[in-house]
């Protein structure tokens, strides 16, 4: 956090915003890499930044366990949606995380499970022997169902991972490390990218991800049998999730599925499920996505004085990067008033209206945000081509 902290100082402090003091073609005599062995590509910079996001992103989402006979497609489309979900909207994943996260814990305490166990249940990986997910608190009242999960071995659900701690750790270090390169540039005065601060913070958002799911199995493909059946085998009903449009909506964002599923009537568990929680229901799920948003926008507001090749460009992502910061703090209202007794009052309802209306302008500023760091390769200082030297940093390198 402190490495964080430093990278978001130095971004928003010792770059120079100097786009209309001189052409854009001038910009280039301003800094210059002079030194063939200590330069890098535009290519190298792209690809860096694109293998970074896309490498983070694609580790850190951990899909829930999907329904049974799904053909080999289906679970890597399913996982590339929320990995598309996690680029757009990185603070939906983080409060994904953060429920299943804070469900298993409470499961650990309640039940006496393992964080392993208890996330395992989060996911869905417990099916009755009639198939039917065992998803909820109201199904772990069974006592049967209590002893069968705690009688799995630990080790037998981590065999089901198709990633172990050594591959997160990995991941976890690439985004470190990314870190660790921009506060070097930064300190040796060389430009970062707005690409770069665009990965910055995806690198950041994706920390804390890793995190919240180290205990999660990865890409389980098929439940653990567990416990008796939970209806006779003559009446079993095996039907798959049927969910309205704005109750999968509601899902996403908050993890409320507005007692619409039923585990008795599905094979598998929707896939932003998590255990049912009475603070996330009254709006407390809300709160860790906020803070997170707040983070992500404030990384990409670091670059505020950043050098851009028009003034129409560095207003646009000005304004952009004051909406993603701003949003995420105004919908941090709507949990507290939930909470509170004002969610009755006139105030409250002005709020969520604004929260609803500024929906649509936050999205865009997102895309915004994505697409303009591509379109500013066009026209790049000189400097954003010299590499760090580690030499600086490191003695003897």
């Amino acid at each position: 956090m402190l490495l964080i902290l430093i990278a978001v100082h130095l971004l928003s402090q010792d770059s120079k915003a100097t786009p209309l003091s001189h052409p854009p073609d001038a910009r280039a005599t301003t800094d210059s890499c002079n030194d063939i062995n200590n330069c890098r590509t535009l290519f190298s910079v792209v690809w860096g930044c694109l293998a970074t996001i896309l490498a983070c992103t694609w580790v850190s989402v951990h899909p829930n366990v999907p329904p049974p006979n799904q053909s080999r497609l289906q679970p890597f489309w399913r996982r590339l949606k929320m990995m598309l979900i996690g680029i757009i909207a990185p603070e939906v994943m983080v409060g994904f995380a953060a429920r299943q996260h804070f469900g298993a814990h409470k499961l650990r305490k309640e039940f006496n499970f393992s964080r392993t166990h208890g996330m395992f249940f989060c996911m869905g990986g417990f099916v009755s022997s009639d198939r039917h997910p065992i998803a909820t608190r109201e199904q772990l009242e069974d006592p049967e169902f209590q002893t069968a999960i705690r009688n799995v071995d630990e080790e037998d659900i981590k065999d089901k991972a198709k990633g172990d701690a050594l591959s997160k750790g990995v991941a976890l270090l690439q985004g470190l490390w990314f870190i660790v390169q921009c506060v070097a540039r930064v300190h040796q005065r060389l430009a970062v990218t707005q690409l770069e601060v665009a990965t910055l913070a995806f690198a950041i958002v994706n920390i804390f991800i890793w995190l919240l799911w180290w205990n999660k199995p990865l890409d389980v493909q098929r439940p653990i049998v567990v416990g008796p059946p939970m209806q006779p085998n003559t009446e079993n009903v095996n039907l798959p999730i049927q969910l309205s449009l704005s109750t999968r909506f509601a899902g996403v964002i908050g993890g409320d599925y507005k007692g619409e599923y039923k585990p008795l009537f599905s094979v598998s568990v929707p896939s932003f499920w998590s255990i049912p929680d009475q603070f996330n229901d009254q709006g407390g799920g809300l709160i860790g996505p906020g803070l997170v948003g707040i983070v992500f926008g404030a990384v990409h507001c670091a670059a505020w004085n950043a050098v851009f090749p028009t003034l129409a460009e560095m207003q646009i992502w000005r304004t952009s990067a004051l909406v993603i910061t701003v949003f995420p703090g105004v919908t941090l209202l709507v949990p507290l008033m939930m909470m509170s007794d004002w969610s009755e009052s006139v105030p409250a309802t002005v709020v969520i209206v604004i929260v609803a209306l500024g929906f649509p302008i936050y999205i865009a500023a997102r895309i915004i945000l994505i697409v303009l760091p591509l379109v500013e390769l066009r026209s790049l200082p000189a400097s954003a081509f010299a590499d760090v030297n580690w030499s600086t940093h490191i003695p003897h390198i």
